[in-house]
């Protein structure tokens, strides 16, 4: 998968995308048209914590995003992982439930 780089294909992926919300982070996914590759986004705001800690946390959602996300992507879908302060201190198997489960409608409709 590719990486979301600029601030305008996040803003993009805001404004147009589906929002599916869990404790330690919020998914966002935006469907295009075109026939890019999949791409994906990180980001940690400071409410998350120190430099640190945020930095930990996007280490823990890329850890997330390679091992289910990256399977399962769709040709011209962005997604973006937005860290929550939860995502510093839950289990790694509930962060995977939560994906699965915020993945799960958008398996049923075929638009992953």
């Amino acid at each position: 998968m590719e990486r979301l780089k600029k601030r305008s294909d996040y803003l993009i992926v805001t404004k147009a995308g589906q929002r599916f919300v869990t404790p330690a982070f919020i998914l966002q996914v935006h469907h295009k048209t075109s026939e890019n590759a999949a791409r994906i986004g990180f980001t940690a705001s400071r409410k998350v914590g120190s430099a640190v800690e945020r930095n930990r946390a996007k280490r823990r959602l890329r850890a997330l995003a390679h091992q289910f996300l990256t399977p399962l992507a769709c040709q011209g879908t962005d997604y973006v992982l937005i860290a929550r302060k939860e995502a510093l201190t839950r289990a790694y198997a509930l962060m995977a439930e939560d994906l699965q489960k915020a993945l799960a409608p958008l398996i049923k409709r075929n638009k992953i």
